[in-house]
């Protein structure tokens, strides 16, 4: 296993559609395990293939995994949110916009469909934490930032901030 580079705001990458995975491969599988050990390490709690420069369907979450001995990974490949229910605002932040958060407004629950690491299809249901980041997750495999979700006034200063930070970094 890898640790990844997180590619951040504004990388073109992160605005592209992500591919769809045809076939779970030994190469897939090594891409589930590269994402999640660098989510592990950002710390973050969940990653999508985009975040790390690849046009997949992949996604990894886990909400626990600020607590060794507790992780619960959850992987997709292909993800789709079926069904939703509800609103809340939750205060969001992101490995590929670091330093910055926001309350974005998200369903309180989702049914999520996809296929596991093994090709295998499953369903999951998610609640509170689970939820929200499966819909910040999903959201990067269609080029969408958590950003994107705000009012325009806050979305571009961050957006400028960023921007700016990112020449200032590039110098």
């Amino acid at each position: 296993m890898a640790i990844l580079n997180i590619l951040k705001y504004p990388d073109p990458i992160l605005k592209r559609k992500a591919d769809p995975v045809t076939q779970i491969t030994d190469e897939v599988r090594r891409l589930i395990d590269d994402m999640a050990e660098t989510m592990y390490e950002a710390p973050g709690v969940g990653l999508a293939a985009p975040q790390i420069g690849r046009s997949a369907r992949v996604i990894v979450i886990d909400v626990n995994s600020k607590e060794e001995g507790k992780r619960e990974l959850v992987c997709m490949v292909n993800p789709e949110i079926i069904e939703q229910r509800g609103e809340t605002v939750w205060e969001e932040g992101c490995l590929s916009v670091p330093d910055y958060t926001a309350d974005v407004r998200r369903a309180e629950r989702v049914v999520v469909k996809g296929l596991d690491r093994n090709g295998k299809e499953e369903v999951i249901v998610g609640e509170g934490l689970l939820s929200i980041v499966f819909q910040h997750e999903i959201d990067h495999l269609n080029g969408v930032l958590f950003i994107d979700r705000l009012g325009p006034i806050k979305r571009d200063l961050i957006r400028r901030k960023l921007r700016k930070q990112a020449r200032v970094e590039s110098i």
